[in-house]
């Protein structure tokens, strides 16, 4: 049986040079990071060269990058210590976060009594910036958490406008980057965010490990106690080989990144065109169909057919080998219909299945070709 691997947005093979430093690392540098003996301060520089590495692509400081377990990690410690430490008493976000931040949002809102403003979503799946600049005039402590890119759907957020609006009325910015790092290029000096979340599985790194960047000084306090590793952010022994394996994974990522975008952008732009010709009653969720302002390697489509036949698709799809996703992997057990696309599509569409394709340089024209293939079979028999 053919297979087809199209869920890269949940998560990305692992690039085999990345696997060969970190069974490298598992082999030879497998002493303690924060013990004070050799084996320990081989280790110990190996997270910290990984650390320097991070930061400068991002044109940071390497003690603004800390080492957590993923992006929901690093998303909880920012969100739960801003509003825990710093005093933030209101939050900016939308209803098309990912869980990491709504979840969460909603439990600060149970335990601290603070305001959650929602941004507007127009249908195409943007946020609505002047809406967001009116919310912004709140005389509360306030901190925007904003997506960079959404990971359902593909819509870009202009990362440069909100943090310019932030800025403007003295407000903190939290973004969610999990889809964008390693993916585009983010000046941090240029585009002032205070925090950020990022997670190597997304661009051919291990699972695992992610980072958060901490603007210096920010007043953030640890979530995880129990020792003062990672500058006191996150107590618990370093997983070294996997950091190792996280800053091989984005030296590639950005080493690679014209040459690469430009390959999977391609795919992508066959893919749209190659539906519009020959399954032309396959709708566009959001504007995914438009390069300039989704990501250029995931697709959110609505496929036309009836309530009994939806729920077959996912179930067809992977008999016929292919793996791709009704929304975020970490609701595609659910039954509910996705949170983001409630936000944009009208009652008759959510009855209709909704499927996200996502493409990394391991896929092909030839798999394109082979799923349309399977789509159109699927609609018209």
């Amino acid at each position: 049986m053919k297979k087809v691997y199209f869920d890269n947005a949940a998560t990305t093979q692992v690039r085999d040079e990345v696997i060969t430093v970190m069974v490298e690392t598992m082999k030879n540098d497998y002493g303690n990071a924060s013990s004070t003996h050799s084996y320990g301060r081989s280790s110990r520089a190996l997270v910290e060269k990984s650390r320097k590495h991070i930061a400068s692509r991002f044109n940071v400081s390497p003690g603004e990058i800390i080492f957590t377990s993923g992006g929901t990690e690093a998303d909880n410690l920012i969100l739960q210590s801003a509003v825990r430490d710093l005093k933030v008493t209101h939050i900016i976000t939308s209803r098309i976060e990912h869980h990491a931040v709504l979840h969460t949002i909603e439990r600060l809102q149970h335990d601290y009594n603070i305001e959650i403003s929602y941004v507007h979503i127009t249908k195409r799946g943007e946020i609505d910036y002047d809406h967001l600049e009116t919310l912004l005039t709140s005389s509360k402590k306030t901190l925007v958490s904003l997506m960079h890119i959404n990971n359902e759907i593909g819509t870009i957020m202009d990362l440069q406008r909100v943090a310019d609006l932030c800025v403007a009325n003295n407000a903190l910015f939290h973004s969610d980057t999990v889809q964008s790092v390693g993916h585009y290029d983010i000046d941090l000096q240029q585009v002032k965010l205070d925090f950020l979340a990022a997670s190597a599985h997304k661009f051919h790194g291990p699972k695992g490990v992610g980072f958060a960047f901490i603007r210096k000084n920010s007043g953030l306090k640890p979530l995880i106690f129990g020792g003062q590793q990672e500058r006191g952010y996150r107590a618990g022994t370093e997983c070294v080989h996997n950091i190792v394996g996280q800053d091989e994974a984005l030296k590639m990522a950005y080493q690679n990144m014209k040459q690469e975008a430009e390959y999977i952008k391609a795919l992508k732009i066959y893919f749209i065109e190659e539906l519009k010709q020959r399954v032309p009653q396959i709708a566009f969720n959001g504007c995914c169909d438009d390069l300039d302002k989704s990501t250029y390697n995931a697709i959110n489509l609505l496929i036309p057919v009836d309530a009994k036949k939806a729920s077959m698709l996912l179930f067809e799809l992977d008999l016929k080998g292919i793996a791709c996703s009704k929304g975020s992997a970490c609701q595609s057990g659910s039954v509910m219909a996705s949170h983001v696309l409630l936000q944009i599509l009208d009652n008759e569409s959510l009855k209709q299945p909704s499927i996200r394709f996502s493409f990394s340089i391991y896929n092909t024209k030839d798999e394109i070709d082979y799923v349309i293939d399977v789509l159109k079979a699927f609609i018209e028999n």
